[in-house]
């Protein structure tokens, strides 16, 4: 994995153009701490600035900027084409000079043109290309977004980069707050493609090339994949045969995208949570290895966030060299200051505090991870997706005066007064937590009208966000998108697709990305294999909720190599206590974030709402976590990353102890 940077002049800045690549580039070392390159044509002003991860061709062969065969193309390639070696065969005999997948990837360009050589890359990956002979810059995403790429433009200059730090080094860049962005991030707790939280620069979204054809030229997006083409076309072309026959073809997929995925020239592990994807995917690793796979777990001291029991039993089973690192609250506070620097613009996925906790106990060890995300957007696994299916089966048959006073009703009831009635019953600890919470969110979707709205309020964090950023219009993308999806046959398929597109890349794999590239590590992810999402929209809904089981399919391949009692117990996911953590030991930092003086700082956020939460929260009257910690984490960032944060980071170290089984 690398980071690139780059840009097209269209006036002298005042700074040495190769020097002003080496400081973007520099800002990019912890993605690519291994090698570094540029590249300057004074003829155009197109320069181009690469940091090296070094994973398959270790040499100087695979150094980059790289210049095809023919001289005509220069690229920085941040990723893998893991079907490279096929590829190179496909083009036959020819005087290679290394074994690196970006060599072929050059070859291919030159043999069938750009989008039908990026239509044959199996792999994640954001490149940059620029085409000397008709002097035209190419920026490309790989088809689910599994890596990042801004763009944008700076005093009229086009400039593009891995992350936003880049961004920062080059000359004029002003970093103003797009207030639009910022209220989306309220609804979303990442800022959703195309925007970023800057004005006017923006991230290529997903399965596009952009091309630039003059430094005067407005970019022109063209997509070469597109996740709802993918899901019309799969419900469409349904898979026909019997259970076992389309067990088989799944498993057959899936084995060969996690094979591709092994091929490295360093040490190699795996993520292991325990869970239906993540044990998958280390089971085809270790069916297809000579040796144990070396796995890594993040366990908790608190019975409700740990899953590290479940993941040791699975390593036992399958035989992986396994570690785990028991997470205490200190470790995981350690890491929040430095969450405003590593993720580069606002995110508030809590789950980020133990990814970069796995990232970092991985990287001991191996510089490749393979892990599970994906599955629960392509195969029905999250439970929100039954839910908003089973509402909306119920609600329509409730007449809507009915609905609304009902909704009016549920509110007089205080959370907390819910809470401590529903605490007196005798019922697992799971279901009792935060039962005033739910009755009073269930009230707010009671006045939907479609599934759509209800969706959109089932993934929202604040419900008005142009209320409380001032002077802001909320982009529409996220409501937009599930309106366009609602033709999907099935509710929950429109959520699966509406998550595809959007919260996948925009979240999870944001996440994931940011995270493990903190630490140097590779993270790589077969499930999202194309051939895998594009088989597994052809899967009758059947295959994927059966009996209750969500990821049906998925379970019956894993159950080929693993007793399904090892595997079967609730969704847990990967989170951290944030609501206890903001009563206690992060709270003096909270409050200090959301004290009126600073909320009203920057003149962004309409102040007292946001109080009145804290307030309450605070005070357990009610727990609002999911609504702060959207607010903090933009605040932190703001505040930029803290003088203290390399001192946490090496404090954190130091109390790491690993436990190997």
């Amino acid at each position: 994995m690398c980071g690139i940077a780059g840009f097209w002049l269209r006036k002298e800045t005042g700074h040495e153009p190769t020097e002003l690549l080496r400081c973007m580039g520099n800002t990019l070392a912890h993605r690519g701490p291994d090698d570094s390159g540029i590249f300057f044509d004074k003829n155009t002003g197109l320069g181009l600035s690469f940091r090296r991860l070094s994973i398959i061709d270790l040499t100087a062969e695979g150094h980059q900027p790289m210049v095809s065969a023919s001289g005509r193309f220069t690229i920085i390639f941040n990723g893998e084409v893991y079907n490279y070696e096929a590829i190179r065969a496909e083009l036959g005999s020819q005087q290679w000079r290394g074994h690196s997948d970006t060599e072929v990837m050059l070859a291919a360009i030159e043999r069938w043109g750009l989008e039908a050589a990026v239509c044959r890359f199996v792999g994640m990956f954001a490149f940059a290309l620029w085409d000397g002979f008709e002097r035209r810059l190419h920026l490309v995403r790989d088809r689910v977004g599994i890596k990042p790429l801004y763009y944008g433009h700076v005093e009229g200059s086009f400039v593009f980069a891995s992350e936003l730090k880049a961004f920062k080094a080059f000359p004029g860049f002003q970093a103003a707050i797009d207030r639009d962005s910022l209220a989306a991030y309220m609804r979303c707790a990442y800022v959703p493609a195309p925007h970023s939280i800057y004005e006017g620069i923006h991230k290529v979204p997903p399965g596009h090339i952009l091309t630039l054809s003059s430094i005067e030229a407005s970019p022109v997006l063209s997509a070469y994949w597109s996740a709802a083409e993918v899901a019309r076309n799969g419900v469409e072309s349904r898979l026909r045969g019997g259970d076992e026959e389309i067990i088989e073809q799944l498993h057959e997929k899936l084995a060969d995208a996690v094979r591709l995925r092994m091929i490295a020239d360093v040490p190699l592990g795996a993520f292991l949570s325990g869970g239906i994807d993540s044990s998958t995917v280390v089971a085809l690793m270790q069916t297809q290895s000579s040796r144990p796979v070396k796995t890594f777990t993040i366990g908790f001291h608190e019975d409700q966030y740990n899953e590290a029991t479940h993941a040791r039993k699975i390593a036992e089973h399958l035989g992986t060299d396994h570690t785990e690192f028991f997470v205490t609250p200190q470790d995981a506070l350690d890491v929040v200051p430095l969450l405003p620097s590593m993720y580069d613009e606002p995110f508030a996925d809590s789950s980020q505090i133990p990814t970069h906790l796995v990232s970092k106990l991985a990287r001991r060890y191996v510089t490749v991870a393979l892990s599970g995300d994906g599955g629960d957007e392509l195969f029905c696994g999250y439970p929100r997706y039954d839910f908003v299916c089973s509402l909306w089966n119920a609600l329509r048959k409730i007449p809507g005066p009915i609905a609304r006073s009902t909704a009016k009703l549920m509110h007089l009831f205080p959370a907390a007064l819910i809470d401590r009635t529903v605490g007196a019953i005798p019922l697992p600890q799971r279901l009792r937590k935060g039962t005033g919470e739910k009755v009073h969110r269930l009230a707010d979707h009671l006045s939907a009208q479609d599934p759509a709205e209800i969706y959109l309020r089932a993934i929202t964090m604040w419900p008005d966000p142009s209320a409380i950023v001032l002077n802001s219009h909320e982009y529409q993308g996220l409501p937009q998108a599930i309106r366009r999806f609602a033709d999907m046959p099935d509710i929950r398929e429109m959520a699966m697709l509406t998550d595809l597109a959007n919260y996948l890349p925009d979240d999870i794999l944001t996440k994931v990305d940011r995270a493990s590239m903190a630490v140097g590590l590779e993270a790589r992810v077969p499930l999202l294999d194309h051939r895998v999402v594009e088989f597994a929209w052809r899967l009758p809904l059947h295959f994927k909720v059966r009996n209750g089981k969500t990821k049906w399919a998925l379970r019956q391949v894993l159950y080929q190599h693993v007793p399904a009692e090892l595997v079967e117990r609730p969704k847990m996911g990967f989170g951290v206590p944030i609501d206890l953590w903001l009563r206690g030991p992060l709270r003096e930092w909270a409050e200090d974030l959301l004290a009126p003086a600073t909320l009203g700082r920057h003149g962004l956020f309409s102040v007292e709402p946001i109080r009145k939460k804290w307030n309450e929260h605070v005070s357990g009257a009610r727990d609002w976590h999911y609504l702060l910690w959207p607010v903090l984490m933009f605040q932190a960032w703001m505040a930029g990353a803290s003088s203290g944060s390399k001192q946490a980071e090496s404090q954190a170290q130091q109390r790491m102890t690993i436990q190997p089984t």
